[in-house]
């Protein structure tokens, strides 16, 4: 087949090719696609001409329009500031029960605290604060060590046994583990604490594992979550009365917590936010909790 053959179907001059008797035909480029090249290069040169574009060396081609985006970003930097400054120091200065009193001022921190706390404690938390398994719920009212803004403050400050000298410091001993309780022991106490937060999921267990899980947690347990289970934020233990837990209230998760013990870490915050960002972030959350009643 000659190259200069023309398809009698489509009026084309084919290029010699045949596939099984398929040939192929010589179509030239669409115009359309010439006119859209065509824009793309006159577009390139326009932009090369105006903006910044090209480097050379320790510089660059800075265009006719003279833009630059650290300048740019320098403006809005001092725009923030300036923005910031008006509320500021109104909340650097005032009382935290002050703030909590002022519906302007508490707007801003809902705002300021909202980016805090996606851009530092949601990967922990959650982006609503409810928290998961390991981590806890931010959004309800059951505190380790304090729910008060001064006391929300002072842990984001030392953070829970982490690397700063003021740290707080808290554990759950594994008392299975070290060989303080025994497997049988450890059930009892479960059931026991089981049935002060939900008496109807004990209402089956023996009245001797309760009564010896009772004494076991009086001999064991009150010097850290107080007699009557509702535990202590002096020293980061939990309440075990209510239905809110960390690393679960079922029967299984209660007795890997008792057997094997828990030692939660929470990073502290001195040093990364200043302390105005930390006073608005104790803010933002204390109102995150109060917002869930």
């Amino acid at each position: 087949m000659s190259v200069g053959e023309r398809d009698p179907h489509s009026g084309h001059m084919t290029t010699g090719h045949d596939w099984n008797g398929i040939k192929e035909l010589n179509r030239p480029v669409p115009k359309i696609i010439w006119l859209f090249l065509a824009a793309t290069v006159i577009f390139s040169v326009v932009y090369w001409i105006l903006m910044p574009a090209w480097p050379l060396g320790v510089t660059y081609t800075h265009g006719l329009l003279g833009i630059d985006q650290r300048d740019s970003l320098e403006a809005q930097l001092e725009e923030g500031a300036q923005q910031q400054s008006a509320w500021a120091d109104q909340i650097r200065e005032a009382s935290l029960a002050t703030i909590q009193e002022d519906p302007q001022l508490m707007e801003t921190v809902r705002k300021t605290g909202a980016t805090l706390f996606g851009d530092n404690c949601a990967v922990c938390h959650g982006t609503e604060g409810n928290g998961g398994p390991g981590y806890p719920n931010l959004s309800d009212q059951a505190w380790l060590w304090g729910g008060a803004p001064e006391e929300v403050q002072e842990t984001l400050r030392v953070g829970i046994n982490a690397e700063h000298p003021e740290t707080r410091i808290g554990q759950m001993m594994a008392f299975g583990e070290n060989r303080m309780l025994g497997r049988d022991e450890i059930r009892d106490v479960v059931t026991y604490v089981q049935s002060l937060f939900n008496p109807d999921a004990v209402a089956d267990r023996p009245e001797e594992a309760l009564a010896n899980g009772e004494e076991i947690f009086a001999a064991n347990c009150v010097s850290c979550h107080a007699e009557d289970g509702s535990g202590m934020t002096e020293v980061g233990a939990p309440n075990l009365t209510d239905d809110f837990w960390i690393y679960g209230g079922d029967r299984q998760s209660l007795y890997d917590t008792i057997f094997y013990g828990r030692q939660g870490v929470m990073p502290h915050w001195e040093g990364r936010l200043s302390p105005l960002e930390r006073k608005v972030l104790a803010l933002y959350v204390v109102d995150m909790s109060n917002r869930e009643e």
